[in-house]
């Protein structure tokens, strides 16, 4: 007979969490401390690193895959430009190339009180401290692994969440993915919200209840603690994007983690093959460290020759859009993506996204991108799969890097949408009406 953990649990030291672990860090910080005057190197690093632009008359689907294939990271899309990432170098080729380019504020830039700075987030060290505190407070709720080790050696862990968690159950499990790309702190938050929400309220909250007694949720934190730490460390966020391990042959460093899967990896100008772009693919499929881990998780969830997991998000930002397969191809329906595939995806993506006010549509309706964990996810293992770009939208200056404020309201936000996909999780062809057709056992 299965545990049922309902109620009031008994209250020992063991349960108490500090305040600091309690809220998001940006509940308790607005803005990072005043820094000393930088020196010639950091002001070289600043000067030759990468940085956001402004790019106009770029209004098609077309045109921003085009763009995005000379290398450059398109970080969001507004009516007729687009907002990328590029070294100065890249810069001045796209301009050679005839765009019209603006150059944005960058991180601490803007003179903005309000603005972010790195005590606003969970450090990687924080963040493993939080999650080893919920598990000791929640041991009937939670568990932690390491499924796998970063280049630079740091911890890669899965957090699960079920009411008997310690049990290997066949029930539907959903995961949970974040903190790809370095940069986009925000994304960590957003799993440490999920593990507090969804502990705390269960016996308490009817759906959270539910969904832990009748799914198994996989959380995994953060997918590049290297890039994480990195972009944080100075105590200047340096708006890094990839991960940290070297490419041969180059001074170049990092792999994009989101262009390394294997599947439709480096088929079709959604990535690059240049070590110095932001969306470098690496010298072949799961090259990357951190990809592999990723992706051997997911086997490993194969039982007797079954997958386990039935849906997933990637949590990024920003955006506030819900994307979902085939980002490699224009085409709604494709090989091994059926109609009632692509329906079923559409279907519980705009059930989410009338939960969190986010805009829905398939991947590539942005642009073209290849080797992504989306199709990877889809493509290779038949999980259903959705990218989550969170807060800021389209046009608002937070961008990368929201002040520590909205931290508890936008991560909050999605919660009704991780009930819709854990709800949906056991039939997903339910929300077109063809259950009987699919999931009949």
């Amino acid at each position: 007979m299965r545990l049922r953990i309902r109620g009031k649990r008994t209250t020992s030291a063991a349960v108490l969490l500090t305040l600091a672990l309690a809220v998001p860090l940006g509940a308790q910080a607005t803005a990072a401390p005043p820094k000393e005057p930088a020196t010639t190197a950091e002001q070289a690093e600043r000067q030759d690193g990468p940085r956001q632009y402004e790019v106009a008359g770029v209004g098609s689907r077309a045109h921003r895959s085009a763009l995005a294939r000379t290398g450059v990271a398109i970080d969001e899309v507004r009516d007729h430009s687009v907002v990328i990432t590029a070294t100065p170098a890249q810069a001045d080729r796209l301009r050679k190339l005839g765009h019209r380019l603006t150059a944005l504020p960058g991180p601490g830039e803007r003179g903005d009180i309000r603005a972010a700075g790195p005590a606003d987030y969970h450090s990687y060290a924080q963040m493993m401290d939080a999650v080893n505190t919920y598990v000791q407070k929640y041991p009937e709720l939670m568990s932690r692994q390491v499924i796998g080790k970063s280049y630079q050696g740091r911890d890669i862990i899965a957090v699960k969440i079920s009411s008997n968690v310690r049990v290997d159950e066949d029930k539907p499990e959903v995961l949970f993915t974040h903190n790809m790309h370095a940069r986009e702190h925000l994304t960590t938050e957003m799993a440490l919200y999920t593990l507090r929400e969804f502990a705390a309220q269960y016996g308490k909250d009817a759906r959270i209840t539910k969904m832990l007694d009748e799914r198994e949720l996989w959380i995994i934190p953060t997918q590049n603690p290297d890039g994480k730490v990195y972009d944080m460390q100075s105590g200047r966020f340096r708006m890094w994007r990839k991960n940290r391990q070297p490419n041969s042959g180059t001074s170049a460093v990092g792999t994009d983690i989101n262009r390394n899967f294997d599947y439709r990896w480096g088929c079709c100008g959604g990535s690059s093959g240049s070590p110095s772009s932001q969306t470098y693919r690496g010298p072949s499929a799961e090259s990357g460290t951190e990809t592999k881990v990723v992706a051997d998780f997911v086997r490993s969830r194969v039982v007797g020759g079954k997958q386990q997991i039935t849906a997933h998000i990637d949590f990024h930002t920003y955006g506030e859009l819900i994307l979902w397969p085939y980002g490699y191809t224009y085409a709604d329906t494709a090989p091994g993506l059926t109609r009632d595939d692509r329906d079923a995806h559409a279907a519980v993506g705009t059930s989410m996204a009338r939960s969190n006010g986010y805009k829905p549509q398939q991947s590539s309706d942005l642009y073209i991108t290849d080797g992504s964990i989306g199709d990877w996810m889809w493509g290779a293992q038949r999980i259903f799969s959705y990218t989550f770009e969170m807060y800021p939208p389209s046009g608002h200056p937070d961008g990368f890097y929201p002040p520590g404020r909205v931290i508890g309201r936008e991560t909050a936000r999605n919660k009704g949408a991780m009930l819709i996909l854990l709800e949906n999780a056991d039939c997903m062809y339910r929300s077109i009406g063809k259950e009987a057709e699919y999931c009949q056992r």
